[in-house]
């Protein structure tokens, strides 16, 4: 399913206000003459500052320290090309590959914050996948928010797909297992269902999406099952711990970033992927339908360390 979503670009100019910042921090450090201890100080404090995370930065920190004192570096732009490589290394690391079958018909549970833009990541998501000749079933089982069933609703006629709903304020587990169903009888390839936007600190409500991810494990049948985490781009290293409380709740196979765009702090990729292992499979590149877009490993550090002339004469 990932080919569908390709668009070349995407993640580099999405990723310019990141890019922006680490050229003015980050890329400034590297026209020093001097590999001291003043330059691996600054090193950190930046990468910090741009949301890469702690634990992370570290690790980035003792990789690139390692290498330097084994290869003889002695100059900060050598150190540059270094850290470029070990980002993309550790961004294909933890790969999306195989988590969305291009053969396989999927059920796709979709989960996150309110306000992270869930339904409208499922409403790109369906219309890419019926471009492509994919039969879509969405499940609005989102019964909670106020309007959030006719949100769907309006999504799924905009896109031409059929939606599973139930009143407002009904058991979203029966939702599921009825759109399920309905998938199966409908020969349909995708279901995506939608799901109340919560805060990872509430447990009672955590433990209602641990219900409805169990009748996705029951009612699947012959579908594969996957749980795609919305996180908005925006909110910095409060989304690596919605990350971590949703994965640890309902075992989440990848991540959708939305409003990328939108922020100069994108170091957060790297810390989901470096302290989770959870690919960044999709990032949300604008307002239309059509802005939905693989992420892309490699762009996103040419966005945030494009290669210099002597890298690629190298």
């Amino acid at each position: 399913m990932l080919r569908l979503f390709r668009r070349k670009g995407k993640t580099e100019s999405s990723s310019s206000k990141t890019g922006a910042l680490w050229s003015r921090s980050i890329g400034a450090l590297f026209r020093r003459t001097a590999l001291d201890d003043d330059f691996w100080d600054e090193l950190e404090e930046s990468l910090i500052v741009a949301d890469v995370g702690a634990v992370t930065t570290m690790e980035l920190l003792d990789t690139l320290r390692d290498s330097a004192n084994d290869e003889g570096v002695k100059e900060p732009v050598q150190v540059r090309a270094m850290l470029r490589d070990e980002m993309i290394r550790r961004l294909r690391e933890a790969s999306g590959d195989g988590v969305l079958s291009d053969d396989a018909d999927t059920a796709v549970l979709v989960v996150g914050v309110n306000g992270a833009g869930k339904t409208t990541s499922i409403a790109k998501l369906a219309h890419t996948s019926k471009a492509n000749d994919q039969k879509v079933i969405l499940a609005a089982a989102d019964t909670f928010r106020a309007g959030a069933i006719e949100q769907i609703q309006v999504w799924g006629e905009r896109v031409g797909v059929d939606v599973i709903a139930h009143q407002a304020g009904g058991d979203p587990g029966a939702v599921t297992f009825d759109a399920l169903e309905a998938a199966k009888a409908r020969q349909a390839n995708l279901v995506i269902i939608d799901t109340a936007g919560r805060l990872h600190t509430q447990t009672n409500l955590m433990d209602e999406l641990k219900k409805v991810r169990g009748v996705v494990a029951r009612q699947a049948g012959d579908f594969e099952q996957r749980v795609l985490l919305v996180i908005d781009g925006t909110t910095g290293q409060n989304g690596l711990s919605q990350a971590r409380a949703f994965t640890e709740a309902v075992e989440c196979d990848g991540v959708i970033l939305t409003k990328l765009d939108g922020t100069a702090r994108g170091g957060i990729v790297l810390a989901i992927a470096g302290e989770l292992g959870l690919p960044v499979l999709f990032i949300g590149t604008g307002e239309t339908l059509d802005d939905l877009a693989v992420f892309d490993p490699d762009e996103f550090v040419d966005a945030l360390l494009p290669e210099t002339a002597a890298e690629v004469q190298d």
